[in-house]
């Protein structure tokens, strides 16, 4: 199939296309250390999170553009993908490899600045991608996890760079969190590709009824993680009253709104896109986060 043949747009455009942004709302994730640690107040360590994130945006703009350069033809077989910049044929070779250059440097200039831990993670994180798009995408279930592990970096790297440790807690929410929106994710891909292995091999391994059951188990850990959390006595002891409770009933309902976008309305595919276009799970998450605040930041 060839590229599509739609009028190329400027080519700043067209990077800054290939770049993702609207992606980069998965980054958000390096904030919940600052929340949870209490130090949403303190405005050196606010900064320091921000920066993170900004550096975690560069470097995963830059693995895209090269995942989206090595899956070019690929891409240009799938519905959505075929509109990239790359797969269209709006940025060429050199385009893309200047582009990855430049986050990557970028990335690395801030994680030197946040400290050599940061940088650690960083690093790590750039290891694991490298892997995925080397091969472990192509391997079933462990391309889910390889995801999940993503997710944890990032959370790793948002405590890093505020010098605070990872919770038990927080580490087990966010890998079955992730594992979670990882099947959905194959699920929607899976169901709207006619031929799934000319995208990607592994798809034609998975099946819909093996990806819903999994989805199940996932999503019944997550809210039973995080419901236990949020209730644990060292939990309790931390935020000094048991009121985080009362955003379990908000994670149950943004879990289920989401498996609802999955099976009646075919998303999933694009976490992104769930979290900017759906506004029950936008209300959702602004609930969790004003019930988060008031029993983190105004205790009994």
């Amino acid at each position: 199939m060839e590229a599509v043949t739609t009028r190329a747009p400027l080519w700043p455009v067209a990077a800054f296309k290939a770049l993702r942004p609207k992606q980069w709302t998965k980054n958000g994730v390096l904030l919940v250390p600052l929340i949870f640690a209490k130090s949403a107040f303190d405005v050196a360590l606010v900064l320091k999170a921000f920066v993170a994130v900004a550096a975690f945006s560069l470097l995963a703009s830059g693995v895209y553009v090269a995942n989206d350069w090595v899956d070019r033809e690929k891409d240009r077989v799938h519905p959505e993908k075929r509109k990239r910049p790359i797969a269209a044929g709006h940025l060429g070779g050199g385009s893309a490899a200047l582009l990855v250059l430049l986050c990557w440097a970028g990335a690395g200039a801030i994680g030197w600045w946040l400290g050599t831990g940061f940088l650690g993670v960083v690093g790590g994180y750039l290891l694991l991608q490298v892997l995925y798009t080397g091969g472990l995408k192509h391997m079933v279930l462990l391309d889910v996890m390889a995801i999940a592990l993503g997710f944890i970096l990032r959370v790793v790297a948002g405590a890093v760079a505020i010098d605070v440790n990872v919770s038990n807690w927080l580490f087990l929410c966010t890998l079955l969190g992730a594992v979670f929106l990882g099947f959905a994710k194959r699920r929607a891909e899976l169901s709207s590709l006619e031929e799934a292995a000319s995208h990607r091999a592994n798809l034609a391994e998975y099946t819909v009824p093996m990806l819903d059951q999994m989805m199940s188990i996932a999503a019944a850990c997550t809210v039973l993680a995080y419901g236990l959390y949020s209730v644990s006595p060292e939990t309790v002891a931390h935020v000094g009253s048991d009121r985080l409770k009362f955003t379990v009933p908000c994670v149950l309902f943004g879990v289920f709104r989401y498996l609802f976008l999955v099976h009646k309305r075919g998303q999933g595919g694009a976490p992104e896109k769930v979290l900017l276009g759906d506004f029950p799970i936008q209300a959702t998450i602004g609930v969790i986060l004003i019930i988060a605040a008031w029993a983190l930041y105004f205790p009994k």
